[in-house]
């Protein structure tokens, strides 16, 4: 049995987001909000790691609803 996968990629999303990389930014999603650096943007999801109390999160780019850079 063969698994196949399928996402949903904004391009022009991941582009602009790997542009603020090393930023500080607040993350509204569907699920609330999240603050800290942005460490790592892929075609599905965004690396995001909190100031203060240095946890990473993993965050799906189809759950943000916005991004500011701070």
């Amino acid at each position: 049995m063969m698994l196949n996968y399928t996402t949903l990629i904004d391009p022009f999303v991941v582009e602009t987001l790997k542009t603020i990389i090393g930023t500080h930014v607040v993350i509204e999603t569907v699920r609330g909000g999240l603050q800290g650096v942005l460490v790592d943007v892929r075609p599905d999801h965004i690396v995001l790691q909190s100031s203060g109390n240095d946890t990473t999160f993993f965050v799906r780019i189809q759950e943000i609803v916005y991004i500011m850079p701070k």
